[in-house]
Formats: structure tokens, sequence, C-alpha cells
């Protein structure tokens, strides 16, 4: 499966506004901690690692 780069969420704003809300009232540090567990269970999900090698190469 290759990894999917281009727009791919029907309501991306909206989706957008659930990550800002979800970190809304968090240190720091916990807004990090929630990052880190959220790429943790998305990348459970996806669950491919040669999708995901490919999706660490493009966020760096």
């Amino acid at each position: 499966m290759p990894l999917t780069l281009t727009p791919n969420m029907p309501d991306q704003d909206a989706i957008y506004q659930d990550l800002i809300a979800a970190h809304e009232g968090l240190s720091k540090d916990d807004s990090d901690a929630l990052n880190a567990r959220l790429i943790l269970i998305l990348m459970n999900h996806i669950g491919d690692r040669e999708v995901l090698v490919e999706a660490l190469r493009a966020a760096k």
C-alpha cells in the first residue's frame, strides 16, 4: 500500500479543529504526550512498516 500524500479527508478543516480542541487547556508536556499517543495509535492502525517508514521520511 503506497503512502497517500494528497488530501484524503472529506472535512479537513473540521478534523483540524478537533485536533486543536483536543489540545486545549493542556500544558506543553501534556500536549506533547497527546501527540505521541496519537502518533502511536495511528501507526498501529496503519500497521504497514513500509508505509510508516515512507511517512517518516516524508515528514523529515
